[in-house]
């Protein structure tokens, strides 16, 4: 378990530096120089013609390091949630693949236990680590010895509602992502707010376009992180909702294999 923990700490910390590499690298390469040409150019033609409208651009919206910072946490819970994905695919398959095969019509008692935990024991240690199988052996233990059918019903819904919190903790990194974007847009606007204020005497004489790159700032910041924000919370509730049916399924699929089979003499 502690191994699994470290193994999945040091993985999310690659994606964060990948997350990172990525979107610094597009910033620096392509989004700030068109942004910083955009703008001069907004400069010039303001100095002609005051009556002068910019159009809205996508490299000044995405300039700021907050929108970076947002961009970075996108990635990364992107990249958590995609393991997470991959990991439900190898779980479904496992309940495709049929791991334990009882006939229509078959009986199975207590002093039988054994012979259908084999083919589960012979798979291998990450397979045998998944769900499915766990949860078909945690249930054939049982029934060898308790043999009360009633009590292994209810240790494969434990098993299984067990599974389900540990899934639903392990989105509490992305739940944190989630919560944090916004926060970062808000930075944003409260920094672009104090270097307007701060440049509020300018406005006074006359000259309004540092409070008004400063509002941008403000603005745009916030804008981009609620977009952001809506876009991950909606993958999160899609992915837990994904994780919640394969727990239901596995738990259907013990009932129907396995359990509906069991007798006491």
């Amino acid at each position: 378990m502690k191994k699994r923990f470290t193994e999945s700490f040091v993985a999310h910390l690659l994606a964060l530096a990948i997350a990172w590499a990525l979107v610094h690298t597009v910033y620096v390469s392509f989004v700030r120089p068109n942004a910083t040409a955009i703008l001069e150019e907004r400069k010039e033609r303001l100095a002609r013609d005051e009556a002068f409208v910019a159009e809205r651009s996508i490299f000044v919206t995405l300039r700021d390091y907050e929108q970076e910072t947002c961009l970075i946490l996108m990635l990364w819970a992107f990249s958590i949630m995609g393991f997470k994905v991959w990991n439900n695919a190898q779980e479904r398959r496992m309940i495709k693949r049929e791991v334990l095969t009882i006939s229509e019509g078959t009986s199975v008692f207590p002093e039988d236990s054994r012979t259908y935990m084999r083919p589960l024991q012979a798979l291998d240690d990450e397979d045998r680590e998944r769900l499915l199988p766990r949860t078909l052996l945690i249930a054939l233990r049982r029934f060898e010895s308790t043999k009360d059918v009633q009590n292994v019903a209810e240790s494969v819904k434990a098993a299984c509602e067990s599974e389900n919190d540990k899934l639903d903790s392990e989105l509490s990194v992305i739940r944190y992502i989630a919560w944090a974007i916004p926060s970062i847009g808000f930075i944003g606007t409260v920094r672009g707010i104090g270097e307007a204020l701060s440049q509020a005497y300018l406005a006074v004489q006359g000259d309004i376009a540092g409070v008004t790159e400063s509002l941008g700032i403000a603005f745009n910041s916030t804008f981009v992180a609620l977009v952001i924000s809506i876009v991950v919370m909606l993958c999160v509730h899609q992915l837990q909702r994904v994780q919640e049916q394969l727990v239901i399924d596995s738990q259907t699929w013990c009932d129907e294999h396995l359990i509906r089979h069991m007798q006491v003499r």
